[in-house]
């Protein structure tokens, strides 16, 4: 039982730095967890409720390249994560289905310059996109090649949890660590959760295991 928490946490860390990485070596280990039996993506995670209590978190983006994917994730069916982030600070979501997609995809996104119940605008985003049960990981390795034209903030029940909205476009692709293949996500916008005072507790990770506890 210790042993499968302390496996799934290791995994949460790895993937959780995939929305922070900036060189395509680091990139490659995220790939190696994501082609593992063992790592998050490769593991289905049971069918479960909804994004957010309210009722109302949501995925939208349009993929174009070595992806063409029109995604439109609602609440329901669609799990979420987020926290904040140190380097640089920022805050750090995660969305995927619960029981698929037609493809299997993990969204994270590293957004930079945001604080706790503060709205933002014009914020770098580092936007990373992998396919599920594959070592086919997309990374902007920055925040440069990617916008949030406008982020708002609302608080939730939980003390130190907040509804985060978003939406916000790529001028340039996420490059494949391997592979010459590139995905533009030319258009996103999601609703979520982040946990700041859960984050800083150490109780609440990016992106949970799949496996049980």
């Amino acid at each position: 039982m210790g042993h499968r928490r302390r496996a799934g946490r290791a995994t949460c860390v790895a993937l959780a730095t995939c929305a922070a990485l900036t060189t395509c070596a680091a990139l490659t280990t995220c790939a190696a967890f994501a082609a593992s039996p063992a790592g998050i993506p490769s593991a289905k995670p049971p069918i479960g409720p909804a994004c957010l209590e309210t009722g109302d978190g949501y995925l939208r983006a349009h993929l174009g390249g070595a992806i063409e994917a029109r995604i439109d994730w609602p609440n329901s069916g669609t799990r979420c994560q987020g926290e904040p982030k140190d380097k640089p600070p920022g805050v750090r979501l995660s969305f995927q289905r619960f029981a698929g997609a037609s493809p299997d995809l993990l969204f994270v996104f590293g957004i930079t310059g945001v604080h706790e119940g503060k709205p933002a605008r014009a914020a770098g985003v580092n936007v990373t996109v992998i396919v599920q049960g594959t070592n086919r990981i997309y990374g902007t390795l920055g925040d440069s090649r990617c916008t949030v034209d406008s982020l708002t903030q609302r608080p939730l029940r939980l003390k130190g949890s907040y509804r985060i909205e978003a939406r916000g476009f790529c001028t340039q692709p996420a490059h494949a660590v391997r592979g010459k293949d590139a995905v533009l996500v030319s258009t996103f916008e999601f609703a979520g959760p982040v946990f700041f005072e859960a984050a800083s507790n150490d109780a609440a990770p990016l992106i949970l295991p799949m496996t049980s506890p």
